[in-house]
């Protein structure tokens, strides 16, 4: 009748020697060497599973970086790599933890049943937690957003301050910090991607001669992309992309120029006060513009506005 005593019992049986010695030998020998042959499994295994998530997030994160966010798009991969190791090693070593406790004899059915309800409850009361976190992780990931640059959420505009695995914190421009946990962003506009626009309206009073006042706007910016301090603010020379709007207040014009993203505020109203006081000298008013925020102004205070 076949025995199940051991490979070691029957080793040692087979070699001559007695029944408690093969015995004596199977207990010192049978379960140290599994849980070591178990312990060196896990450390293989946790190398290889490492390895392998690193590269799958350096791929990810090369797939979606842009060439002018390498630096920041390196650490973040970086970053990511060793939570997602982490994560793995975690997963590794319980499962070699609880086949040890098994070779030691331990019932592991109270254990099992136990952790099953526990990780139940966690993950019933955890689920916006782990969507949060999932979220996070491909934001990162993709390099969607990060500090510095200016975006719009949901009702939020401003400028990003942190971002981690659960939630972005912005800065709004009256001083509101935004806490928005990751997995309620469901679009996000992000005004600070490798480059921008800076867009001004000049609106000129109903009865003003539109071709010789859009000259005189053409010949000011013209001015301005041949000003060798302004060269490193922008990618493109300006250009006046005509009549925007006819309305009761007079006739709009638009000026267009390529920047780089944080040089986008300081170029446009760079421009607005070129040209508002071109216009002034040549004849003309400008009543109000619009920058990159929307807003109005002119000579005198711009109307109140609201900001979420």
């Amino acid at each position: 009748m076949a025995n199940d005593n051991g490979y070691i019992f029957d080793l040692l049986e087979e070699l001559g020697f007695s029944e408690f010695a093969a015995r004596t030998g199977q207990f010192l020998l049978g379960r140290p060497l599994a849980i070591f042959l178990i312990i060196v499994v896990a450390f293989a295994i946790s190398r290889v599973a490492s390895r392998i998530a690193n590269g799958w997030v350096d791929a990810l994160v090369a797939r979606s970086a842009l060439p002018a966010r390498a630096v920041r798009s390196a650490a973040r991969a970086k970053t990511l790599a060793s939570v997602v190791a982490s994560l793995v090693r975690v997963v590794i070593w319980t499962m070699a933890v609880l086949l040890i406790l098994g070779r030691l004899g331990i019932d592991l059915g109270p254990f099992i049943a136990g952790a099953s309800i526990v990780g139940f409850a966690l993950g019933f009361g955890a689920q916006s937690l782990v969507r949060d976190f999932l979220a996070g992780f491909f934001i990162i990931a993709e390099d969607q957003f990060g500090v510095g640059d200016v975006i719009t959420v949901n009702e939020a505009t401003g400028t990003v301050e942190d971002v981690t695995l659960r939630v972005t914190q912005i800065r709004s421009t009256d001083g509101t910090v935004w806490f928005i946990p990751n997995g309620e962003i469901k679009k996000v506009g992000n005004s600070a991607k490798d480059w921008s626009r800076a867009i001004v309206d000049i609106v000129l009073l109903s009865g003003a001669d539109v071709v010789a006042a859009t000259a005189v706007i053409a010949d000011e910016i013209a001015k301005f992309g041949d000003d060798s301090a302004w060269v490193d603010a922008v990618l493109d020379r300006p250009e006046v992309l005509g009549v925007e709007d006819i309305g009761p207040d007079g006739t709009t014009v638009r000026v267009s120029v390529r920047t780089h993203p944080d040089q986008r505020a300081r170029v446009a109203r760079e421009l607005r006060a070129r040209i508002g006081a071109r216009l002034r000298v040549d004849g003309f008013l400008a009543v109000k513009d619009h920058g990159p925020g929307r807003g109005s102004s002119s000579g005198a205070p711009p109307p109140p506005t609201s900001s979420d």
